[in-house]
């Protein structure tokens, strides 16, 4: 198993994540996990007894896990928000931008590289869940 790799500084959450629909049947859960396809919307009345969501890619073309965290972010979610499954590395600052702070890839990322295509681009052209402002803002005010 590939080591999480996480942008929080808080204790990593020790307990597995259970299916949407069990979540929202059980009252002890404070982990979940959405699929592609389901909707993260069913979570905003729970938010402020989850401590972990993890939303699975199971394939890198998959995008619908980026929607699920700027939903979350948006409602509020301040736990931690992992991206499992075919986490590329040239896809983790986009998805920092969504609201993701925690990944657990199926493959190894080399720490360089990563480091690297976190900082490549210093500015960013739109707005997202981060507090990054963009280019056009910090030229036109």
């Amino acid at each position: 198993m590939v080591e999480p790799i996480r942008f929080r500084d808080d204790a990593a959450v020790q307990q597995t994540p259970v299916p949407l629909d069990a979540f929202l049947g059980e009252s002890n859960a404070n982990a979940v996990r959405i699929e592609p396809g389901e909707d993260a919307r069913a979570l905003i009345p729970h938010l402020g007894r989850l401590a972990l969501v993890e939303v699975a890619f199971p394939t890198f073309r998959d995008g619908r896990g980026y929607s699920t965290a700027r939903i979350l972010r948006e409602a509020g979610y301040a736990g931690e928000l992992r991206a499992e499954g075919d986490v590329l590395v040239d896809q983790v600052n986009f998805m920092r931008r969504c609201g993701f702070d925690s990944f657990a890839p199926r493959a190894p990322i080399d720490p360089a590289v990563l480091d690297h295509a976190l900082t490549v681009y210093p500015v960013v052209y739109q707005a997202a869940a981060d507090p990054a402002v963009p280019v056009w803002k910090l030229r036109h005010g």
